[in-house]
Formats: C-alpha cells, structure tokens, sequence
C-alpha cells in the first residue's frame, strides 16, 4: 500500500462514483472493445484495463488505488486479470469500478470442453448416489482425485467423500448449508474439490461433519426435515465434482452474528462472531478470512487474520474455542471507512465472512528450533495463533521471541497477557520496541532497523533450524525482509504475512 492524497480515500472515491460525473469519457455509451483498441489506452492520463473480459477506463481512480498508480500501470492497456488476482481476487472490482466499465472484449466466449459439459448434462438427469466420472486430469492427478457418495436412513443423509489422502483434518473441510444449498470443499494441498449441490429436499440447520484421518474419509450428515425416502441427492450446481486449483475457486462467503465486542486498547476491539449452524470452518494458524461489508451503497472487503480469546497460559481450550467462533482483533481507524463501519455494527448484527486463504504451513514451524516473530501493531493478529501452536504444540523448538513494534505504550496489544506468557514459558520472550514513547520508557525504542535485528534476532546454535515470520504495514514487512537477508538469512527462513 502507499499513502494516499488527502480527499483520495475509499469514501471520497465512492462519493465520485455518486457524482454523475463521467468516468469513462464515452458519455454512458457501452461498447465492444478489440486488442487493438485497449493497447491504444495505455497511459497514466488514458488508461484502461482488462478484467474477465470486461474493460475499465481506470484513469479517475489512479489517485485513489490503495496499490499505488505504478501497481495499476503495469495492466495498462492489457489483460489485468492475472495481476488483479495475483494481488487481490478478493476485491470486488465489479462494485468498485461499475462507473469507469467502458465495455466488453469483442473476442468469442471459449467453449467449455466437451468431457465437462456431457459429464454435467449426464448428472443433471439424475444425480442418485452413483459416483460422478472424474473430471479429466494428468494421468498422475487422476488417481489423487477425490469422489464422493451418498446414502441415506429414514431422518439423515450422509454424504461421504473419499479424499485419498491421509491426515485430513478438520481444518482441511469447509461444509455449508444453506436454503437446501449444500457446498462441501475438501482442501488438498494447492487444490480444491466441491460438491456442490441443491438438494432433493429441506434439512434442519444444523450439520455435522465427520473425519476419518487416517483414509481421509469425510462425512457430511444431514437431518431431514421430513422423514420421506430421498430419490436423488439434488440437482448440481454449476462447479459441483471439480478438483481445481483453490486461487481458480471463487471465494465462498456466509453471514457470520456479531456476539461481543471488547475493547483491548485505546483504537483496537476484539470481535467474536458466531458462525451459522449450518457451517463447519477452521481457520488454519497463520491464515486469514475476508470480511464484506455493503458501506455507503458499495460493496468493500477486507481481509483479517482471526485470533484466540486470549493468549494461552494455563490450557488450550476455552468456552469459545470451539469451532462455532471466530475472533477477529481488529484496530478501529478515524477516518477508515470499513473499520468505521465494523465498529459500528451492533451485537447481533451480521457481517460476511469468507473461507480461510494464505500460504502459510505449520510444518514450516514443526521442523525449527528457534522461532522469531517480529510484528508491528495489528500485524500482532497471525502471531497469536502461531504463538500458541508453537508453545503448546511444538516440542522441538528451543526458542521462541517476539519482537513487537509500537508507537506509544498504550498501543501495545495484550501487553499483560505476553509478559505474563514469558514468565510462565521458559521458551518464550518478548521484547516491545516503541517509536514514539515518553520519557518515562526504559525498553528498547526506534524502529526496524539492520542493527537491532541482528541483537535480537539470533541462532541458539549455528547447526539449529530458523523461522522468522512478519507482519505489519507493507514499509514495515518489506524493510524487515530486506534487513533479513543482508543479515544472512535465506528466503526459506523468512515467512511474510502480506494480507
């Protein structure tokens, strides 16, 4: 991100969208654009992008682009969509930039391929338990492919899908169920399987999602309102029994009730939010969500990484830790207009929230002996689950420090609850660096620099396994990465959290 113009804030660009002015130059013409035409339109002052086919002239909105002019240039007068879903998928461009839509590609929508078309015409005749064919991989991903099945008693249907993986786990499934919709997604490393159907009948709200780990079986059950013998499990949907890559998937979301809003600081709240019955999610250590809100008549989103209630002194599980909630801290700014909106929500209000995504494994912490965790103000967030995971969790590790970056005192998130971790845990140390104290602070003050990483971020042992994970404002994150590496540091070594 980079800092933006006074009056060029997301509010002041939904307010522009609302003037009437005329953001494409074609006078509220639409039009058919060819190859030709939008590599013509490549300039700061002309430029228009490509995005699934659509084209916008996006030259209004360069001062307002959170990324920066030089992020959107290098789509300028091309196809973008890559790029825009390298960045950010997430972002409702459609919403955002519905004013500056010029018009459509003139290019031939591409057939869908013979194997899937006659495969889901063959399932939308009868879908009746039998197993679907599988859709048509390499000779190698083709026996990795999940199925599924189905069965049914006089009160249940259980749908059951067969994995082919060992250690699946419950964070590996994401099962809603809503108006007789069901989508279940199966997680298998880099890719997603979907069996996504609108069902013969009505079932109760809630579900109940069983793993075998070890054959990687999950079952979905289902309670019938009814007790009346099913014919079919339902009609399938257009992405239902596809095994594709997950950033190919689109991101599912489903409202989630606001159950408490408490204050940790000054500017930061801790939300919990109850997920529906109807839906089994977990959110893996080190990943994060996306919240979608509809403000001032715009649809905005934003992604958070979900915390714990609290640091864990004593023991791991707690009333809310329960799969049912999610715990998202989050830092209440004056004039940003999503954190506005979410701090104004009123317990039992509903907010979207979308499946987990983000690169991070914990295997990257199971095989380290020293773990450093270097964050700065609400880049606290993916730290909470990681320092958890790793004291509670993690046998191997010799080592865990926590470098956290501040301005003042009174910004520093659960500083109570870290120094109360460091003395109860021998492992773990935490040491607070301020920007801006007051004359009173002994600690440590400054901020990421060369010279204080390399005195506190340090090998027990020269033959020992390093992580060093960061998080905080884009400068802050790129800085430390940099300083990292001239430190000696191997990219291996470092994890970024960037969302």
């Amino acid at each position: 991100q980079v800092p933006l113009k006074p009056g060029r804030s997301l509010m002041d660009w939904i307010r522009l969208t609302k003037s009437g002015k005329d953001m494409t130059g074609l006078k509220g013409r639409v039009i058919e654009v060819t190859e030709d035409e939008l590599a013509r339109h490549n300039k700061k002052e002309d430029c228009w992008i490509c995005i699934r086919g659509f084209v916008y002239n996006v030259t209004p909105y360069m001062e307002y682009h959170p990324g920066g002019e030089d992020e959107l240039m290098k789509a300028a007068g091309a196809d973008g969509t890559d790029l825009f879903d390298q960045v950010h998928r997430w972002v409702n461009y459609e919403s955002m930039l519905k004013e500056c839509l010029v018009g459509r590609m003139a290019v031939k929508p591409i057939a869908a391929p013979k194997e899937f078309s006659s495969t889901l015409s063959e399932e939308k005749k009868k879908l009746n338990g039998m197993r679907p064919e599988k859709k048509v991989l390499g000779a190698s991903a083709k026996d990795l492919t999940p199925s599924y099945d189905w069965f049914q008693t006089e009160s249940l249907v259980t749908v059951v899908i067969y994995t082919k993986q060992k250690g699946m786990n419950a964070e590996l499934v994401i099962v809603d169920c809503e108006d007789k919709q069901l989508r279940g997604e199966i997680i298998v490393d880099d890719y997603s399987y979907l069996v996504e159907v609108d069902l013969d009948r009505a079932v109760q709200e809630d579900i109940t999602v069983n793993i075998t780990e070890k054959v990687g079986k999950v079952e979905i059950i289902l309670k019938k309102k009814d007790n009346i013998n099913w014919k079919m499990l339902g009609q399938p949907l257009e992405s239902h029994n596809t095994f594709i890559k997950r950033t190919d998937r689109g991101l599912s979301y489903r409202k989630c009730k606001l159950v408490s809003k408490t204050e940790v600081t000054h500017d930061t709240k801790l939300l919990c939010l109850m997920l529906p019955k109807s839906t089994h999610l977990r959110v893996p250590t080190g990943q994060h969500v996306y919240l979608k809100q509809i403000v001032a008549g715009t649809e905005v989103v934003k992604p958070y990484t979900p915390v714990l209630p609290f640091l864990m002194l004593d023991f791991k599980e707690t009333p809310h830790h329960d799969g049912a909630h999610i715990y998202l801290m989050i830092k209440i700014y004056s004039c940003g207009l999503f954190t506005q909106a979410l701090d104004n929500l009123q317990i039992g209000d509903y907010i979207s929230v979308s499946n987990p995504e983000g690169n991070f494994k914990k295997s990257q912490i199971q095989t380290s002996e020293d773990l450093f965790l270097l964050a700065a103000g609400t880049g606290f967030t993916p730290m909470v689950k990681l320092l958890n995971f790793a004291l509670t969790e993690v046998s191997c590790l010799r080592t865990v420090k926590l470098i956290f970056f501040n301005k003042t005192e009174d910004d520093i998130l659960w500083r109570n609850q870290l120094e109360q971790l460091a003395l109860k845990d021998e492992r773990f140390e935490v040491q607070f660096v301020l920007s801006e104290p007051t004359k009173d602070w002994v600690g440590k003050q400054g901020k990421i620099s060369s010279s204080l990483l390399s005195e506190f971020v340090k090998r027990s042992r020269k033959d020992f396994k390093v992580l060093i994970c960061i998080c905080g404002p884009t400068p802050f994150t790129e800085q430390g990465v940099q300083y990292l590496k001239d430190l000696g540091y191997s990219q291996e070594e470092i994890h970024a959290f960037t969302a």
